[in-house]
């Protein structure tokens, strides 16, 4: 047997060091990954609850959501530079906190203007602490294992969108939809506490670098106008604002090419045909993907007749098969070419999508429940091995960026998926009115026209997913980082 050498209790003080490390930062990233899921999924099944309450039409109501989206949107990338200069657990804390503040504003709303406001706040708050999450894993976990952690990761935002409709539902109906953004404060509150007592190390790949303000305020005010004129199309000023948004990113891809140390390096979608790709692709399914729960949520309460709690038991369907099923998609995502996975859920999601095209009012409540599950099989199957090509395709400095932008993706097409639910809305002229039994038939119309579309742009991205090509090289395996 060979003896012990002096190092042995060194190295074994290492590994378990390293494991409770990469355990705290699980535990961390998991609650955190909960917190802002669950808090979009329950104020949505309370929408018309809200909207009775203030006093909010269809398209006022949707503001509730897209607030927090466009906010969430604008302000992913600069956080997640800051992050990587600054410190990635520092401004983690900084966004639960502006969370719970933000949470205490809604609850006290008194108007739309209040609450929406309350949204717009949590949504930086949002940007601040889901860039992090994924970041933070990215930094302690190595490549071979890194594909489980995310999946985790992902089945905990899942949980939150499970357990959102369920809790939000009977909140909503027991108590009252204010009592949702109390329970937000609370959970904020306990991660603040596991965060500062568990997570001792400080993670900042680029630190003492520059952060580019000039070119943050140019993005922030170009996404700002492009997403705020997009869920005001058709008008005038709406188009407008695109314009003016689209000309404004121009003006920013060609600040930071210039620049010496630009808030969005260039150069990952330019070097990394997986990083572009795998960005275009989160783009596309959540652009397809996220008003079906908006949607859904206003048939099954107005046209279905259920109550806010009923609602939330059949939203939760599919959440909870995204729970199941990611922590295996992350594992596969470790294993096989990403690209592959990635591309079956997005494909098993078209099918979905094409389902609820024919949803009808005599559609069963199990028939919606089943579709739910294999959207969720589809989603699952998409989010943890994209995530984890994101991630694995970039060197250590540029983890924040990296997971900045995959946010930004993430948000905007959460963003655009309502803005295109609201333009046909506005076309079949049901979104300035009250839904009642006289609009039913044009509101059903309007969402099958919904639905149908999405698919077909859920369809397009099947071919982006595929086209990042094979799985790259690991920024670990690369020396000098």
């Amino acid at each position: 047997m060979k003896p012990l050498t002096p190092m042995t209790p060194i190295a074994l003080d290492n590994i378990m060091d390293d494991r409770s490390l990469q355990r705290n930062v699980l535990i961390v990233a998991v609650l955190s990954s909960f917190l802002t899921p669950f808090m979009g999924s329950s104020v949505v099944v309370s929408l018309p609850s809200i909207g009775r309450d203030l006093s909010m039409n269809v398209l006022t109501l949707s503001w509730v959501s897209t607030a927090y989206l466009l906010a969430a949107a604008a302000f992913s990338l600069p956080f997640g530079r800051v992050s990587d200069i600054c410190g990635r657990k520092r401004i983690f804390l900084w966004g639960i906190l502006l969370d719970i503040v933000s949470s205490a504003m809604g609850a006290c709303s008194i108007s739309s203007g209040m609450l929406i406001a309350a949204r717009f706040l949590q949504g930086i708050g949002g940007a601040m602490i889901f860039t992090m999450g994924v970041t933070i894993i990215s930094s302690v976990f190595p490549a071979e294992k890194r594909g489980k952690a995310l999946g985790i990761t992902v089945a905990a935002v899942y949980s939150g969108l499970s357990a959102g409709p369920f809790i939000g539902g009977f909140l909503t109906h027991q108590v009252g939809w204010r009592s949702i953004f109390v329970l937000n404060i609370l959970i904020g509150l306990t991660i603040v506490t596991v965060t500062v007592l568990k997570l001792k190390p400080e993670w900042a790949g680029a630190r003492g670098e520059k952060f580019d303000f000039v070119g943050s305020i140019i993005y922030v005010l170009s996404i700002g106008c492009t997403m705020y004129g997009f869920s005001e199309i058709p008008s005038f000023v709406a188009f407008s604002l695109v314009a003016v948004g689209i000309a404004g990113m121009v003006v920013f891809f060609v600040w930071e090419i210039k620049v010496e140390s630009p808030v969005l390096e260039i150069q990952l979608f330019l070097q990394s045909r997986t990083f572009l790709f795998s960005n275009i692709a989160a783009l596309i399914n959540y652009s397809a993907t996220f008003a079906i729960s908006f949607l859904l949520s206003l048939f099954l309460q107005y046209v279905k007749g259920l109550s806010a709690q009923t609602t939330g038991l059949v939203l939760v369907s599919q959440p909870v098969i995204m729970t199941l099923f990611s922590p295996l998609a992350g594992r596969l995502s470790d294993r096989l070419d990403p690209r592959v996975v990635a591309s079956a859920g997005m494909s098993i999601t078209v099918i979905g999508l094409v389902v609820f095209a024919f949803l009808h009012q005599g559609t069963s409540v199990s028939y919606i429940v089943a579709d739910l599950m294999l959207l969720g099989f589809g989603f699952a199957l998409f989010s943890s091995p994209n995530t984890n090509a994101v991630m694995g395709s970039v060197k250590k400095k540029y983890l924040g960026v990296a997971s900045g932008t995959l946010a930004t993706m993430r948000v905007t097409g959460q963003m655009l998926s309502m803005a295109i639910a609201m333009i046909v809305f506005m076309v079949f002229q049901i979104g300035s009115v009250m839904i009642t039994p006289v609009y039913y038939h044009t509101f059903l119309h309007t969402i099958r026209i919904a639905f149908a579309f999405f698919a077909l742009f859920c369809f397009a991205g099947v071919f982006a997913s595929l086209a990042r090509g094979k799985r790259e090289v690991s920024y670990r395996s690369e020396p000098g980082d």
